[in-house]
């Protein structure tokens, strides 16, 4: 006898570079304001005490290739690209000397906001959700393994819209460093094989619009490439 009333919804699998398996995704963390600049076009200054977060469901996942529809309840969708780290191990309140070591890979994405909506909620002092976590607002490309990659800090990160740069900084440039953000991130949970850290976006994000095509790339990495339709 079943003991649901539905089949559960399947974990998003994210393709992993020269393997046969995925990654199932199961959680989404995302940092906030981890470049000066991206935080300085938004008006903010960066809080340089600690990293911040905020999250998107696993089912936001759109996956490198396909389209993504145009969001509802919105005129004003914006690309933010980013790094982003895979989890594959547990960590509980782990040290940055030993954070590194439970990162099982590295992916281009793109953290896909609908900026009215986020704006309208900071004004009125509510949770970014709405702006944030919806259906297609996490772009993720195949996940390169955390052994097959060099060192990031010189890496450049860039996006560019229709052929067009609109992003473009190094991975130097974040606020606060991977192990630091692992690090800080694991005194809150417990980080968990299948989860995603996206650390945020430099300067230069903006709208997309139906036909638009975005193409996100980080040194190596499979590139992230998405149509909104």
């Amino acid at each position: 006898m079943s003991l649901t009333i539905f089949p559960p919804r399947p974990a998003p699998v994210v393709p992993v570079v020269g393997g046969t398996g995925g990654f199932p995704v199961a959680r989404i963390f995302c940092v906030g304001r981890n470049y000066a600049g991206h935080a300085a076009e938004m008006g903010h200054e960066v809080d340089r005490e600690a990293p911040f977060y905020f999250t998107k469901s696993a089912h936001a996942v759109l996956l490198s290739g396909q389209d993504m529809p145009y969001p509802p309840r919105t005129q004003d969708l914006h690309h933010e690209m980013e790094l982003v780290v895979a989890i594959g191990a547990e960590a509980t309140d782990i040290s940055q000397s030993d954070a590194m070591g439970i990162i099982a890979g590295y992916a281009c994405g793109l953290d896909m906001t609908r900026r009215d909506l986020q704006a309208a909620a900071k004004d009125k002092r509510r949770p970014w959700d709405t702006g944030k976590d919806f259906d297609n607002a996490a772009i993720i490309a195949a996940i390169t393994p955390a052994a097959d990659m060099p060192d990031l800090a010189d890496l450049p990160i860039m996006l560019s819209v229709n052929g067009e740069t609109r992003q473009q900084a190094v991975l130097a440039d974040m606020v606060w460093s991977v192990a630091e953000i692992i690090a800080d991130l694991s005194t809150l949970y417990k980080l968990m094989p299948g989860d995603l850290i996206m650390t945020g976006t430099p300067a230069g994000v903006g709208p997309v619009v139906r036909g638009d095509l975005m193409e996100g790339r980080i040194g190596d990495l499979a590139p992230v490439i998405v149509r909104v339709v």
